[in-house]
């Protein structure tokens, strides 16, 4: 028995009926030399079968040995222990015999009884190499575990049955003649147990009991295996030997038998004529037969994916719809199975022999007498004939070969089936297939008799006066000729299998049909199946198959079925139809106003074009381990891809509106589609989402992102996320209140009508196409820019102010939404050289030299919307009146408060700012979203508030100094002194007022929303045709900065003009 060391250091050992199967002990050593402390365990071991336990040698009640294959129903009888190595290998406690009495329980104390004692003694001791695990530490520990190994010697004693064996013969004489006597001997030998040999035989005819199967020919005489020839033939004498030891013992019953032949001793003397020849053939009876066969087709057969040899997919891993398959069956070319018999039997002919004889002897007789008279004797010569006549029987054996069975087959066809195949199934019919050949003959004679004539021998002269004993077999063998035999004829396959050539005595043996050859990898092959897309995707679908055979028309005993056979172990077939997805959009940043652009969203702009692209190539599957897939385009097995807004959109040309959550099909083959956002389309954060269809997707079809990697889904989806961004534009002045460019924009002097002439930023629109504006009517205001003659350097006076309105789109609807203008100041001399920026200063009443932006600059800047010379159109007005009215309170009707909004509200003033900064609120925006021509689905108010127009102005106190920026005038003044003709002040040169323009949302000034010119990406300013210089008449060339609308005169004012101001 074995102890083994476990991972926590103790040893166990199998014990039977143990708990858990083990018993266990303590390592009484170390961890470096370990040893199992002493513990019992119980074996129980299975002797019968084992030859460790079997005994090598048996030996009877007299000591005489029996092999063991001699003995039956051996049992254990006795077990004891070993004297001398009880207690010192180890100590047995008990042995049990078990009751089938073929195993023993044994009860052993094994181990060391302490690290001072040398028991038990083990027999072997090993370190197995493993290092022991820990689960604290999750880490195997430095030390290895150990295998030791004890005997448990015992003596088993067996005990079992043995088998005597007994055999009988019977010996003597087997041809007699007729009334001839004589005795068989029947004799018993006995193989004793341990005995390797038969013994001596002892004779038993006396005991035995005889008896004769023909007592016509062979008679018995007496009981002790004498016999008689009685008549010409055979007969069996049969000798029985019994014998019985017990009453209950079955004994012995032994049986011997002999054939015995009596011949005729033929015909002696005058006999007469000899007999004519006589016989005849036996019908023949089958014999040996030689049987071949080879009715297993060995089929195999793929389903694999055209073009074969260059399979583009591997089927076992995926093969798309609209793709096709092909069948390839690979089989014998014929099937056939066949036995020829030999058919045998014997010629048996009587021939008599006739032998004349002249027999010549000499006899004595009585002689005269001689001259004493005395008797004399003379030697006659005497003679006669005789004629001896003996029939000998001449055998002559004979067999030819005839076709017992002979089944043919040919190719039918084959017929593949798997799911993906059309209607589940293929046939493959033979192609370019030839059947074998053959010719077979059964009928006709098989056997030809020989010619029999009677033979007469010459006469034969014989010394003596007695008829020799001859025989004269040899003559009558050479009267009788062979038989001649002709087989079935059989050729297959230009063989000749059997020869039914005219032979002597025996046919040759037939050869083997020659075994079937495979067919031509075209026979059974069918391609250009296509997987129809009404199939949905599957793993590894199963196939099956068939392959039939068909009889050939000359079949001899042929069962007349013609054999179906299945064909298994055919690849399955796994339908995956790929589609990918890897959407993008246009991301418009060459108009994206924002501020701060998202980092990783598409900026769609309102009121403008944007892009989708639905591809249908990208990465699938890969390539590697899925032949076919990769990264290529998919196009060809997409039923549909679409496209779906969670906002409503136009097709390219508008003339087609799409609402929102719509799905849009895209045309399979195309790349780009482009739609156009609505204006009054909410700004924001969206997803777009897109979804392409594998044609093969269910009704109930599943998806998966990008791309359909897993079989149960049919359509690959894809969303990309977007803001859709408005856009602040279109600034322009609308008005100068200076004298000198009242005509400009007033069709009379004092006259309220507008001549409809404005300065745009510059001669292009807000997607920087041609506005159809022209010279000079861009900013900025300088001299140049007046139109009329006698006023090219006209620039414009400090005090006056300029009126101007800006433009956005958008959701800048709400009442804490504006426009925020921070204007900056820069002077350039008159010859433009010099520009740089300044610090401006003003006085107001008794305060002097107020800088403005500073806290003491607190003038207000308040105006009207709807004033005289603010031309803004009534439609504007009526229309931001109905929206206010349907989005507001709704405390009265529409009409009366749009009469109060005309001649209350827009005619209220509201400050806008000071001179630093300006802030457009609501109070000043009119809304001119669209009104005509809208879908049905869309909300007229929310479409004409989705552009707005917003309306400000702006002034330079009419008395304004200026200093290069950063300059302190304290300091200034404290040294030099001050007034307003201090040569700090900047003279002869323009001041220009620069705007930084930005859209403002729910009051948050800090956050601006929309950047006319600063955006990150682009510059509305610029993109609108703001050119970077300008030249004054004199070709003097005026560097521009990006937000410049006006240049006033440097040390010209209004308070120069007329005393009496005229409103304006």
């Amino acid at each position: 028995m074995y102890w083994t060391q476990i991972d926590d250091g103790r040893f166990r050992a199998t014990s039977y009926r143990a708990s858990g199967g083990y018993v266990f002990t303590n390592n009484i050593g170390s961890e470096s030399t370990p040893w199992p402390a002493t513990n019992e365990v119980v074996d129980k071991i299975e002797m019968k079968n084992n030859p460790l336990y079997k005994p090598h040698e048996y030996k009877d009640y007299q000591g005489l040995p029996a092999h063991p294959v001699k003995v039956k129903n051996p049992i254990i009888v006795k077990v004891e222990t070993v004297d001398g190595r009880q207690d010192e290998e180890s100590k047995i406690t008990s042995l049990e015999i078990t009751d089938l009495k073929t195993a023993v329980m044994i009860t052993s104390r094994t181990g060391r009884i302490s690290m001072s004692s040398n028991k038990y003694n083990q027999f072997m001791r090993e370190d197995t190499g493993n290092k022991a695990w820990s689960d604290a530490c999750g880490c195997y520990l430095d030390w290895s575990k150990w295998t030791f190994g004890y005997y448990t010697p015992i003596n088993i004693y067996w005990r079992g049955d043995v088998i005597e064996e007994k055999k009988i013969t019977l010996t003597g004489k087997a041809t007699l003649d007729i009334g001839e006597e004589t005795s068989l001997a029947a004799a018993v030998s006995t193989l004793s147990p341990g005995q390797v040999d038969f013994s001596a035989p002892v004779n038993i005819s006396y005991a035995a009991d005889w008896s004769t199967d023909k007592q016509s020919v062979v008679s018995l005489v007496g009981s002790s295996g004498k016999v008689k020839g009685v008549s010409p033939g055979t007969a069996t004498v049969t000798a029985v030997w019994r014998k019985q030891e017990t009453p209950n013992d079955e004994g012995y019953v032994l049986t011997a038998s002999l054939t015995l032949t009596v011949q005729d001793g033929g015909c002696v003397g005058d006999c007469g004529p000899p007999p004519a020849p006589g016989g005849g053939c036996t019908a023949p009876v089958p014999g040996d037969s030689v049987t071949g066969s080879v009715m297993d087709p060995s089929a195999t057969a793929v389903i694999r994916a055209d073009p074969r040899g260059q399979e583009r997919f591997d089927v076992l891993q995926g093969i798309p719809t609209s793709e096709s398959l092909y069948g390839n069956v690979m089989a014998r070319s014929y099937l056939y199975q066949n036995e020829f018999v030999n058919m045998h039997g014997t010629c048996t002919y009587t021939v008599p022999v006739t032998q004349p004889y002249l027999l010549q002897w000499d006899e004595e007789e009585n002689g005269p007498p001689d001259a004493s008279g005395k008797p004399t004797t003379i030697t006659v010569r005497k003679q006669r004939s005789e004629t001896v006549t003996q029939e000998y029987t001449v055998e002559r054996p004979y067999a030819y070969w005839v076709i017992g069975k002979l089944e043919v087959y040919q190719l039918q066809e084959a017929e593949l089936m798997n799911y993906a195949l059309s209607g589940g199934t293929m046939t493959l019919r033979p192609a370019g297939y030839t059947p074998p050949s053959y010719a077979a003959a059964t009928a006709g004679e098989h056997l030809l008799e020989p010619s029999i004539n009677a033979v007469t021998l010459p006469l034969k002269t014989v010394a003596g006066d007695q008829v020799p004993a001859e025989d004269f077999t040899a003559y009558a063998e050479e009267a009788v000729t062979p038989v001649k035999v002709r087989n079935d004829h059989l050729t297959f396959n230009q063989s000749l299998i059997l020869d039914s050539s005219l032979v002597e005595e025996s046919g040759p043996a037939p050869s083997a049909l020659p075994a079937p050859g495979w067919i031509h990898p075209d026979v059974l092959y069918s391609p250009n199946h296509v997987i129809s897309a009404d199939k949905i995707n599957r793993s590894r679908a199963p196939s099956q198959g068939t392959l039939a055979y068909q009889r050939m028309p000359v079949q001899i005993q042929g069962s007349g079925v013609d054999p179906v056979f299945p064909i298994s172990s055919i690849n399955p077939v796994t339908i995956h139809t790929p589609v990918v997805l890897y959407a993008s959009v246009s991301d418009d940043q060459a108009h994206n106003q924002k501020t701060e652009p998202h980092p990783t969203r598409a900026a769609f702009i309102l009121d403008r074009p944007f892009t989708v692209r639905i591809p249908t190539s990208g990465q699938h599957l890969e390539a590697s381990s899925f032949p076919g897939y990769g990264n290529r385009d998919y196009a060809r097995y997409v039923r549909s891809k679409q496209v779906r807004f969670p906002f409503d959109v136009y097709q390219a040309d508008r003339s087609t509106f799409i609402p929102k959550h719509t799905w849009i099909d895209i045309p399979v083959h195309q790349l780009d589609t482009e739609f156009f956002l609505p204006v009054w389309v909410d700004e924001g954060e969206y997803e777009v989402y897109f979804r392409t269809l594998a044609e093969n997707a269910p009704a109930d079809y599943s998806w998966e992102r990008e791309a359909n990697l897993h079989l149960p889904h049919h359509a690959a989806v894809d969303e990309v996320s977007v803001d859709v961004i408005g856009r602040l534009y279109d600034f322009k002045v609308t008005d100068i209140a200076d004298y000198t460019w009242e005509t400009v924009f007033r069709t009379a002097k004092g006259s309220r009508e507008h001549t409809g002439k404005v300065y745009w930023t510059g001669l292009q629109h807000l997607d920087g196409g041609s506005r159809g504006n022209v010279l000079p009517y861009t900013l900025p205001i300088a001299p140049g820019k007046h139109p009329q003659a006698g006023y090219a350097n006209a620039a414009v006076k400090t005090g006056y102010h300029f009126k101007f309105d800006v433009k956005t789109k958008g959701n800048l609807f709400g009442s804490s939404d504006g426009i925020a203008i921070t204007p900056r100041f820069d002077f350039v001399h008159l010859d433009g050289r010099g520009r740089q920026p300044v610090d401006l200063y003003y006085h107001r009443g008794k305060e002097y030299f107020i800088p403005i932006g500073s806290p003491q600059d607190t003038v207000k800047r308040e105006i009207t919307l709807n004033t005289r010379l603010r031309n803004v159109p009534l439609q504007e007005l009526l229309d931001t009146a109905a929206y206010q009215y349907q989005r507001g309170p709704q405390g009265e009707a529409l009409q009366p408060y749009t009469s109060r909004y005309l001649q209350q509200v827009s005619t209220e003033k509201t400050w806008i700012g000071r001179y630093d900064w300006l802030l457009l609120p609501s109070q000043l925006r009119t809304l001119i979203g669209p009104k005509a021509g809208l879908p049905p689905t869309v909300d007229p108010y929310r479409a004409s508030a989705a552009i707005q127009r917003w309306y400000g102005e702006y002034s330079l106190p009419a008395e304004v100094y200026a200093v290069p920026q950063g300059t302190s005038l304290p300091e200034y003044a404290r040294r030099y002194g001050l007034d307003e003709q201090s040569d700090l002040f900047l003279k002869e040169g323009y001041i220009i007022v620069n705007f930084d323009l930005e859209s403002v949302r729910n009051g948050d000034v800090a956050h601006p929303h929309l950047q006319y010119i600063h955006a990150p990406h682009m510059n509305q300013w610029r993109l609108e045709g703001f050119q970077d210089s300008i030249h004054n008449p004199a070709g003097q060339r005026f560097p521009l900065l990006d937000g410049d609308v006006l240049f006033y005169h440097g040390d010209l004012g209004s308070r120069q003009d007329f005393e009496s101001q005229v409103p304006h």
